[in-house]
C-alpha cells in the first residue's frame, strides 16, 4: 500500500475547499512567524524545529519568493502553496506528503506547548529546552521503521478525521465519493490504497471507533487540525462533530484555542 503521507498530500492539495486553503495560508504564515526565528538562530532546516517543519518552511518562502508580489491575488496563499504540500516543491519533494504532516506537527507542537505554559505546567515552544525528542515525529525524519510506522499511521489518522468530519451533515454520496477520487492525484494511490479510501468514505460515521484508535493529544491535535483544513465549518452539524471529538480525546479548552488561533479562526 503507498504511504499515507502522500495521499495526505494529495488530499489537502486537491481536496480542501476555499476555506480550507485560506487556513492552510494562515498556518503557513504563522509557522514562518513562530519558528522562523529559531530555524534561523539554530541551523536552518536541521535545527531546533525539526528538519521536516524547516524544509517545509524553506520551501514555502522560497515558494511565496517566486510568486506574485501579492500571494492573494495569486489565489491565495493556500492556493498557492498548495503544490508544495503536495510534493510539488522540490526543496521538499518526497517529504511526509510534500510537508502536510510536517505542518500539521508544528500546529500541535505549538498549541500544547502553549497551552501547557499558560498552565503553569512547562516550557513554551520558544524555549531552548526544547530537544527534537520532545518534538512530535511529523517534525523531523523518522529515524527508524518504528517511526516510519508511526508517521504513516499518523497521516492514516489524519486522512480518516478529514473524511469523518465529511460526514457530519450526512453519508458521502456515491456520486461525491468518485469525485474525490477523481481529483486525487493517482500517483497516490495504488489499487490498495483506493479501496482503503472508498471503505472509509462509505462507512457510517463512528466518532468512538475513530477516537479508539488515536494513540496520543499529539496525534488528536494534528487530526484535529486537519479537519479544520477539510470542511468549511459551517454547520452546527460539523461545529458539533469538533466539540465531540475535542472532548473524547481530551483536548483542553485552550489547547484548541491554539490551535484556532493559527489557522485564523475564532476560538
Amino acid at each position: 500500500m503507498a504511504g499515507f503521507s502522500d495521499l495526505l498530500g494529495s488530499m489537502i492539495e486537491n481536496n480542501i475547499p476555499q476555506a480550507g486553503q485560506d487556513r492552510l495560508g494562515n498556518i503557513l504564515q504563522d509557522l514562518q512567524a513562530s519558528f522562523g526565528n529559531a530555524q534561523g538562530a539554530q541551523g536552518g532546516a536541521q535545527g531546533g524545529v525539526g528538519d521536516l517543519l524547516g524544509k517545509l518552511l524553506a520551501g514555502a518562502q522560497s515558494t511565496l519568493s517566486q510568486a506574485s508580489q501579492n500571494p492573494v491575488q495569486a489565489g491565495g496563499l493556500g492556493a498557492v502553496l498548495g503544490s508544495l504540500l503536495g510534493g510539488g516543491g522540490d526543496s521538499i519533494k518526497g517529504a511526509v506528503g510534500g510537508g502536510a504532516l510536517a505542518m500539521l506537527a508544528g500546529v500541535a507542537f505549538k498549541a500544547l506547548a502553549n497551552a501547557s505554559a499558560s498552565a503553569g505546567q512547562g516550557a513554551s515552544f520558544t524555549s531552548p529546552a526544547a530537544s527534537m525528542g520532545a518534538m512530535p515525529l511529523g517534525l523531523h525524519e523518522p529515524a527508524s521503521p518504528t517511526e516510519q510506522q508511526a508517521m504513516n499511521d499518523t497521516a492514516r489518522l489524519v486522512i480518516k478525521g478529514m473524511v469523518s468530519i465529511s460526514k457530519a451533515d450526512g453519508e458521502v454520496s456515491h456520486d461525491e465519493i468518485q469525485r474525490i477520487l477523481g481529483k486525487l492525484q493517482t500517483g497516490a494511490m495504488d489499487t490498495e490504497t483506493q479501496e482503503w479510501l472508498m471503505s472509509e468514505l462509505a462507512q457510517p460515521l463512528n466518532l468512538d471507533a475513530f477516537v479508539a484508535e488515536i494513540p496520543n493529544q499529539e496525534v488528536a491535535a494534528q487530526v484535529y487540525a486537519g479537519s479544520l483544513l477539510a470542511v468549511k465549518i459551517d454547520t452546527e452539524a460539523e461545529r458539533d462533530y469538533l466539540r465531540q471529538f475535542a472532548e473524547k480525546t481530551g483536548l483542553s479548552p485552550a489547547v484548541i484555542s491554539q490551535i484556532h488561533h493559527s489557522m485564523g479562526l475564532a476560538a
